[in-house]
C-alpha cells in the first residue's frame, strides 16, 4: 500500500511545490470541534493556511468565527463571508482606513480588531466617526511575550478610556499567551495558568464595573489549557496543518500533518551526499538547520547546508538515491513556509486535485 502522502502522479508537478491534502484538513477540522464544548468558543486564526479553500472547510465544520493578522487576510475572510472576524493586529497608519473599507465593503462580516495604545485609539475613532461607523475592539494584553498588548495594571483603566470613546466598542480582551510552549503539558498548563490569572482578576473587576468582556485567549500550544476554561474563546491556528515542529512538541493534541512540501533531487555533490531543491525561499529557515524539514520518505537525510535555492543533506556510503528521486518534506514550521508559496497543490486519493492558492499572502487584496 501507498503511503498517505504518495502521490501517483508526482512527475507532474514542478518542484519545490506545497501540497496540501484535504482530507486531512477536513479531519483535523473534525477534530478540533470534539475538543471544545461550544463550537461558538472557537475562534481559528488563517495565518496558517491564508486560502480560500480552508476558510470554506472551516465554515462548512461549523466555525463561524476568525482571527487573522493581516488585512488582506480579513478581506479574505470576508469574501468568504465569514460572521465574525477579529484583526489580531492594532491598525496603524493606512491599516486603520484600510479596516473600516473592509467594514464597509463586507457588511455581512463583523470586523473588530486589537488596541493597546491611547493615539492609535483615538486615531481609530476619529477615522471611524468621519465614516460613521462604530468598530468593535479588543484590548490587547502583555500576559508575558513582550511583543504588544497593554500592560495588566493600565488595562482597566484604558479599557475604561476606549469605551468612553463615541465610535468605538470594547468588546473584551485578547490575551495571546505565545511564549508559552513547553513540551510538558503539565508545566505548560501551569504557566498558561500562571499567565491568566491576572487577566481572571481583570475580568472580575471589569464585570464589576459593569462590562461584560468577552475573552479571546491563546494559540495552539495552550488551546488544550483554554478550551478547558469556561466561557473562552480559542485561537488555534497551526492545527489546520500540524507540522513537525508543534507534532513534536505537542504529543497530546492528535492533530494530522495536512501540508507537505514536495522536492526533487537535483545533485550528487559527493559520494555521501545529495543536494535538493529546498532552499530558504521554498521552507521556513528561521530555525536551527535541523530543525528545517523532515523528509517523511527519507527520514536518515540530515541537513548540513542551507543556501537560496538548495539544501544539502548527507545520506551516507553507498545510499542509492538518483537525480530527480522525489522527496516529500515534512516542515518543522508551516506557517511561514505556506506564505513563500503563490498556491499549494491538493491530493485526494494520491492524485492531483486541483490547486489551493494562497490568497492571503499578498499584503493587498483590493483594499
Amino acid at each position: 500500500m501507498a503511503e498517505w502522502f504518495e502521490i501517483a502522479d508526482a512527475d507532474m508537478v514542478d518542484t519545490p511545490a506545497l501540497v496540501v491534502y484535504p482530507d486531512r484538513v477536513r479531519h483535523n477540522l473534525a477534530l478540533l470541534a470534539t475538543q471544545i464544548d461550544d463550537l461558538g468558543r472557537l475562534r481559528p486564526h488563517i495565518k496558517t493556511h491564508k486560502s480560500r479553500e480552508a476558510v470554506l472547510l472551516t465554515l462548512a465544520a461549523g466555525i463561524t468565527k476568525f482571527k487573522c493578522a493581516t488585512i488582506a487576510e480579513a478581506e479574505l475572510l470576508g469574501s468568504c463571508q465569514a460572521p465574525d472576524v477579529l484583526l489580531a493586529y492594532q491598525p496603524v497608519g493606512p491599516k486603520a482606513s484600510r479596516l473600516l473599507a473592509l467594514m464597509q465593503e463586507y457588511p455581512r462580516t463583523r470586523f473588530s480588531c486589537l488596541l493597546d495604545n491611547a493615539e492609535a485609539a483615538q486615531h481609530l475613532n476619529a477615522l471611524a466617526e468621519a465614516s460613521h461607523l462604530l468598530v468593535p475592539v479588543f484590548i490587547d494584553l502583555n500576559v508575558g511575550m513582550n511583543r504588544s498588548g497593554i500592560a495588566l495594571a493600565a488595562a482597566f483603566r484604558f479599557y475604561q478610556q476606549c469605551q468612553d470613546l463615541p465610535n468605538l466598542d470594547v468588546v473584551g480582551l485578547h490575551v495571546y499567551d505565545g511564549h508559552i510552549h513547553d513540551e510538558d503539558l503539565a508545566v505548560r498548563t501551569e504557566r498558561c495558568h500562571q499567565a491568566f490569572a491576572p487577566v481572571a482578576a481583570l475580568t472580575e473587576q471589569l464585570q464589576e464595573a459593569g462590562f461584560a468582556p468577552v475573552i479571546v485567549a491563546g494559540g495552539t500550544p495552550t488551546f488544550p489549557v483554554h478550551a478547558a476554561r469556561p466561557g473562552v474563546e480559542c485561537s488555534p491556528g497551526t492545527f489546520i496543518y500540524w507540522d513537525g515542529g508543534y507534532g513534536r512538541a505537542f504529543a497530546e493534541q492528535p492533530f494530522l500533518p495536512a501540508s507537505l512540501v514536495l522536492c526533487r533531487v537535483v545533485s550528487l555533490p559527493t559520494t555521501t551526499t545529495l543536494c535538493v531543491d529546498l532552499g530558504h525561499k521554498a521552507i521556513a529557515s528561521e530555525s536551527p538547520l535541523d530543525k528545517r524539514v523532515t523528509f517523511l520518505n527519507a527520514p536518515e537525510l540530515q541537513p548540513i547546508g542551507h543556501s537560496e535555492e538548495h539544501l544539502v543533506v548527507e545520506a551516507g556510503p553507498d545510499h542509492g538515491y538518483r537525480v530527480g528521486n522525489v522527496l516529500y518534506g515534512l516542515p518543522h514550521h508551516i506557517c511561514p513556509t505556506v506564505a513563500l508559496y503563490a498556491q499549494a497543490t491538493a491530493i485526494e486519493n494520491h492524485h492531483l486535485a486541483g490547486t489551493w492558492p494562497t490568497v492571503a499572502r499578498d499584503r493587498i487584496l483590493t483594499v
